[in-house]
């Protein structure tokens, strides 16, 4: 066992990968819009699953290897703060295949320089609890999109035994003696404590259950990797999870789900820009929602579920307006709201969109009016009423979701859009351009000078 609290936050430098994402920053996108897509479109890995799969490393001594990694700014960084806590990682840049291996942990602190890039890296406190009985993590950091405090996650812990101290902006956490099993009940539906609570109780002495749990299918992906590694986890994609607790797990290889985020963003922007689009590699299960809503606003979609593979076309037809509320899955997803804005400012009548997961995640909403959208913000509600054309204008992006919604908006705009701050963009989508383009788009990645 690590000593504690006796370690010295690691100095580390900074990677390239890191620099690059810094410089990305720097850089903007310029769209010129009123180009059809036509084409094919591969959908990588899905970040939401690949980051809690990552932190699934240091429940293990033993290799983890996973396939299908999508190459984000959020991966990397992970994987940057994986490194130093002491988890040997292989991952050349461009390669879909990570392996990390935390056979050996020199440090179980995680400081804010590292945590504060992203939210999910707080998920590495319940399995450096879980393994070594202590831990010291930075309370995170993450989009501008509201609150979404860790309050969840330290309960999920504490029910299963943990100590914990909150304390110069840090969450020390231990579990001398281990940690037990026991029935976490979610006061309402939170992805990433269903995810920490999972993480953690795969160690832990006895029968943890976890109640009103969040069905998201990257749950269900994470407890497929879990289980190869040995731990013993029914009922992921239900709202009770039963984890069954073992004294050690194993590696493993898994492959990381298909994001369904990122088809469900393609699919819009093959909506928005008009043209016949097929998304290769598509989990086609998990954007049941996403698909209806499509399907109501006029969009000819051919979802093929056995060959993972969705068809978007509209050749010339009127976009009819929706409306969509935002819930947990099997809900319309919250991450695809930003998106479906977009789709909507252009659509034939009013739509009403309701945002019920984040406070705060209207911010897009200003920037789409800066290109002709006509958007009011009431509260929880966003009355879009579509105009017949956007024209191209500069925007900026507020975060990552918002930021790919200005992208969708400028593929079907009059004239040029510029999308500043496209660091947002790199987070989650990989090769965007390249993808876009490829289907027709014009679209250019640019130094800010230029």
């Amino acid at each position: 066992m690590l000593p504690f609290p006796r370690l010295l936050l690691p100095q580390l430098r900074l990677s390239m990968a890191v620099l690059s994402a810094i410089q990305a920053g720097m850089d903007r996108l310029s769209i010129t819009g009123g180009c059809k897509l036509n084409g094919e479109i591969s959908i990588s890995g899905a970040k939401n699953s690949a980051l809690k799969l990552m932190a699934a490393s240091l429940l293990t001594g033993e290799p983890l290897t996973l396939t299908n990694m999508p190459n984000l700014a959020d991966t990397r960084f992970l994987s940057q703060l994986l490194a130093s806590l002491g988890v040997e990682v292989y991952w050349p840049k461009g390669h879909s295949e990570c392996r990390l291996n935390a056979e050996t942990l020199t440090s179980t602190i995680a400081p804010y320089d590292q945590v504060r890039k992203m939210r999910a890296s707080f998920n590495v406190l319940g399995p450096m609890l879980a393994r070594y009985g202590h831990a010291t993590v930075s309370l995170p950091g993450g989009c501008a999109i509201g609150a979404r405090p860790v309050d969840l996650h330290l309960k999920a812990l504490e029910a299963m035994g943990a100590d914990l101290l909150v304390e110069g902006g840090y969450v020390k956490a231990a579990a001398i003696h281990g940690l037990k099993g026991a029935r976490v009940v979610f006061p309402f539906v939170s992805v990433g404590a269903t995810e920490h609570a999972m993480l953690a109780s795969t160690l832990a002495k006895g029968t943890t259950v976890l109640e009103n749990a969040a069905r998201e299918p990257e749950i269900a992906d994470l407890a497929d990797c879990l289980n190869k590694m040995g731990a013993k986890i029914t009922g992921a994609g239900s709202d009770t999870i039963r984890i069954e607790g073992v004294e050690t797990l194993n590696g493993t290889e898994h492959a990381v789900m298909a994001d369904r985020i990122e088809a469900g963003t393609y699919a819009m922007a093959a909506a928005a820009a008009g043209g016949d689009v097929t998304l290769t590699g598509a989990p086609v299960a998990a954007l049941g929602a996403m698909i209806a809503a499509l399907g109501e606003a006029g969009v000819e979609v051919d979802a093929d579920e056995v060959g993972a593979t969705l068809r978007i076309q509209r050749n010339g037809s009127a976009l009819k307006a929706v409306n969509i509320n935002t819930q947990p899955h099997p809900g319309f997803p919250t991450d695809l709201q930003a998106q479906f804005m977009a789709l909507m400012s252009l659509a034939d009548g009013t739509s009403i969109i309701r945002e019920n997961i984040f406070e705060n995640r209207f911010m897009h909403a200003p920037e789409l009016s800066r290109l002709g959208a006509k958007i009011e913000v009431r509260g929880k509600e966003a009355v879009v009423r579509g105009v017949k054309a956007l024209k191209g204008a500069p925007v900026m992006a507020t975060d990552l979701r918002a930021s790919v919604s200005l992208v969708i908006a400028g593929l079907a705009a009059e004239g040029e859009t510029s999308v500043n701050r496209i660091y947002h963009l790199d987070r989650g989508f990989e090769r965007l351009e390249e993808k876009l383009s490829g289907c027709g788009a014009d679209i250019r990645r640019l130094a800010d000078s230029e």
